[in-house]
């Protein structure tokens, strides 16, 4: 066998995703070309970014067996037979390439279609509208948006709020920058001005500048709770991406505060059997792929810090896939090194995949005790008692001079310092003016002179309780992000009765509908009109969302009205003694009596039937009339 020359090329995929992995020239002494090139993978969702990774590893292909080429034609004494062979290989890689391209550029022309038909449809049926009706301004929710919104807010309330026994706290939005942890700006008020100063999206500080009443009113008992909603500001403006980057958004955001030495979870037995597709940090430093992972496993195995932080990832999961949001297309990413805080243990973000690509949803991440140990510093929770400390004071106004936009990833640094990493930093600045100081979240060494910081031991009145026994587990749900994937994934068309149109649907769960039932006359008769409203004043008086159409229109077209909006039931009024009731996604119908079927309403959208349990109770409608568009 004469010498083998391989042609290897990086690969972002795992090795069942490579369509390429090795291409192998072996010269035998009849200098043969024989080339291996690894199995196709198996049928996969078409992702992007998967058809991008796929397109990339057919060019390094062909770039591989062309080079492949150019060496064979080189070497002397090579037939002409074993060329063309080298050559038929190469035109084949072409084809696979060029189809990948048109497989990519038909993935790319499907996804702006897809988004154009939701966006649409949103504005259609007035879930979302430009703010004033002038082009370019924000996107801002109307009703049913609104309403739909509000019940995202309040599943939020139930499953986290009610379910954990948490507090639930309010604050003001703006508040004096005192309050706020030195070197660390949260968005908490915009100024219109040019020189307004750039804050963060934050709106959890008022938990803990709240910490002392929250830890009386809990008798001074770890762990514990609070929540809030609020909303916030941002100044990366983007009206294009629509709920993704808008100027204001609301957050609702939670701090569980456990005992650092012991962050176990007596309700995570509860989760720990959840299996859902996470990206832990060491996959994504080896280039490989998010993977199935069972949360139990994940924290024995310390992939996940702790058990509490591992609860609050399951919780998230529960409360994002009963939303309606497609477990298949949700992810849990952990944070890489130079993402995190240096005072953080571990962090994670819910990453919700949507024709944006995987947007960041949901924050949950164990911050250690930093943000409430700044708000200590001025705040009393006990009786206090001299003790000798290590002052940090970076100086801002010389860091922002050497840093520019970097200086406050370097405050942080500086004031997250152990206490023998700053006495050596002073020895270092004492004896030289300057020091060679590690800033993980800037990925490199920058170096640090006498001015830019004071360090010194001082005499201050500390309080009893030793909150630097403190952890914060901390989540922030973006809620704009997730109503508008919850829009994406709930969304589907099918074809019209005639098959030559294709209708809009919304396949919103009953949790998060925001209109639960609609009710109409089948035609614009006295009689069935009394019916509807009354019907109508019944839903109103047991609590039912719901919309009543006595326009006329045909009942296919309020039928196709209403699947747009979303609406998992309707009603329609055919007769003085029974009506029929249609369920959204099936399409089926049963005939219930006048007395009963605000109770069948009832049943079904609180959860106590199933739409499979009224279908056995009841005697299915067969239509009688043109009802399906």
């Amino acid at each position: 066998m004469g010498p083998t020359l391989n042609f290897l090329f990086k690969n972002p995929l795992p090795p069942s995703d490579r369509p390429f992995s090795t291409i192998s020239r072996s010269l035998t002494p009849s200098k043969t070309l024989i080339l291996r090139a690894a199995p196709s993978p198996s049928p996969m969702a078409a992702s992007e970014d998967y058809l991008r990774r796929s397109l990339a590893e057919k060019q390094t292909a062909v770039d591989a067996q062309s080079e492949a080429v150019r060496a064979l034609k080189a070497l002397p004494g090579v037939s002409e037979d074993e060329i063309d062979a080298a050559v038929e290989v190469l035109k084949a890689l072409k084809v696979e390439h060029g189809a990948a391209k048109k497989q990519l550029r038909s993935a790319v022309s499907g996804k702006v279609a897809f988004q154009k038909a939701v966006e649409n449809t949103l504005k259609r049926r007035f879930f979302l509208i430009r703010g004033s009706m002038i082009s370019g301004e924000p996107l801002t929710y109307r009703h049913p948006g609104n309403a739909f919104k509000s019940n995202v807010l309040d599943f939020w309330r139930q499953h986290f709020v009610l379910a954990e026994c948490m507090m639930q706290v309010d604050h003001p939005c703006v508040i004096s920058e005192y309050m706020l942890p030195s070197g660390v700006w949260y968005l908490v008020a915009v100024r219109l001005s040019v020189d307004c100063r750039c804050m963060w999206p934050k709106t959890a500080q008022g938990i803990p500048v709240n910490f002392n009443y929250l830890y009386d009113y809990n008798d001074e008992k770890l762990p514990f709770a609070a929540a809030r909603t609020r909303v916030a500001f941002r100044n990366e403006i983007s009206p294009c991406q629509g709920l993704f980057r808008d100027g204001n958004f609301t957050l609702a955001e939670i701090e569980h505060f456990v005992d650092h030495e012991d962050k176990s979870h007596p309700k995570f037995v509860d989760v720990a059997g959840l299996e859902f597709l996470m990206f832990p940090r060491e996959e994504q430093l080896a280039g490989k792929s998010v993977k199935s992972m069972v949360l139990g496993e994940a924290v024995s195995e310390a992939t996940i810090n702790n058990e509490t932080l591992g609860y609050f990832i399951g919780r998230v999961y529960l409360f994002l896939t009963r939303l309606g949001i497609d477990k298949d297309r949700l992810r849990f990413r952990q944070h890489l090194p130079n993402e995190m805080a240096q005072y953080a243990a571990d962090c994670w973000d819910a990453e919700i995949e949507c024709s944006y690509g995987w947007i960041e949803c949901v924050g949950i991440a164990d911050r250690s005790a930093y943000d409430l140990l700044a708000h200590l510093e001025k705040s009393r929770v006990s009786e206090p008692r001299e003790v000798e400390k290590l002052v940090i004071t970076p100086s801002e106004e010389q860091l922002g001079l050497a840093f520019k936009g970097n200086q406050r990833m370097v405050v942080e640094a500086l004031e997250a310092m152990s206490e023998k990493e700053a006495l050596e930093m002073k020895e270092a600045l004492d004896d030289k003016g300057e020091a060679d100081f590690q800033v993980c979240t800037l990925g490199k060494s920058v170096r640090i002179k006498k001015n830019m910081v004071s360090i010194s031991m001082e005499r201050k009145e500390e309080h009893q309780t030793d909150f630097y026994n403190l952890s914060v587990i901390t989540l922030s749900f973006v809620t704009g992000r997730i109503i508008y994937c919850l829009f994406e994934h709930s969304f589907y068309t099918r074809p019209s009765k005639s098959g030559d149109v294709q209708r809009n649907v919304f396949r919103f769960p009953l949790l998060v509908a925001p209109i639960k039932c609609t009710v109409f006359p089948l035609i614009k008769s006295q009689q069935f009109v009394e019916v509807a409203n009354l019907i109508a004043k019944s839903l109103k008086a047991a609590n039912i969302s719901h919309e009543l159409d006595v326009t006329g229109k045909s009942i296919g077209k309020r039928y196709a009205i209403s699947d747009e909006l979303g609406v998992p039931y309707a009603i329609t009024v055919d007769s003085t003694a029974s009506v029929t009731m249609r369920q959204r996604d099936s399409k089926e119908q049963i005939r219930v009596s006048i007395e009963e079927v605000v109770s069948v309403v009832k049943k079904v959208t609180v959860g106590q039937s199933t739409w499979a349990d009224v279908l056995c109770r009841y005697p299915t409608h067969v239509a009688t009339h043109a009802d399906e568009l």
